[in-house]
């Protein structure tokens, strides 16, 4: 009978098996997002999600007890300063496992582990010309374009000619060069 055995083994002794989630949240935490086999991401989502709540607490004793999980004083920080307060009016789910793609090397199911609220900063979209704008700044001004087009011509084409006249100068050294040896 299997009573009271919860979780994966992971094929880990169970010390390895801690450390290697303890270091996967502490990388959730920092990253916001990891790639890893599906089995490690449905581990990990359990702990994650617990972190969340003693971040959610945010009492001396939850800093303590998350920092037994948490590795690094960097993401104990930013666990408590800028993940809790993004979940603080949710109520459990606070990451997604979406399933990626099976490993190369192994064919082992790979997910995408995440938090369901983004932390990073998003960037600022860039305004976009409207079409009627471009046609008409290129009507106004056809010829600039044009002289670039043609100075880069005019440059390519004096090279070519001197690597022409160089090739049959060469050949004619050369054969000079045979001529006085013989």
């Amino acid at each position: 009978m299997n009573h009271q055995i919860a979780g994966r083994k992971l094929g880990r002794t169970t010390d390895h098996k801690e450390a290697m989630l303890r270091n996967l949240v502490t990388s959730l935490i920092m990253h916001d997002r990891l790639t890893t086999t599906e089995a490690k991401a449905k581990e990990l989502r359990k702990i994650a999600d617990r972190m969340i709540t003693l971040g959610k607490k945010g009492d001396l004793a939850a800093v303590r007890r998350a920092g037994r999980v948490v590795r690094s004083k960097d993401a104990l920080g930013r666990l408590f300063k800028e993940l809790a307060p993004l979940f603080a009016n949710r109520n459990g789910g606070y990451t997604r496992v979406i399933h990626y793609k099976t490993r190369r090397g192994d064919h082992a199911p790979m997910a995408i582990i995440e938090w369901t609220e983004s932390a990073a900063p998003k960037a600022p979209e860039k305004e976009k010309k409207a079409p009627a704008k471009k046609a008409a700044e290129m009507k106004q001004e056809p010829d600039k374009k044009a002289p670039g087009r043609k100075a880069a011509e005019k440059k390519a084409a004096p090279r070519k000619a001197v690597a022409a006249e160089r090739k049959p100068a060469e050949k004619k050294t050369r054969k000079k060069a045979a001529e006085s040896a013989d």
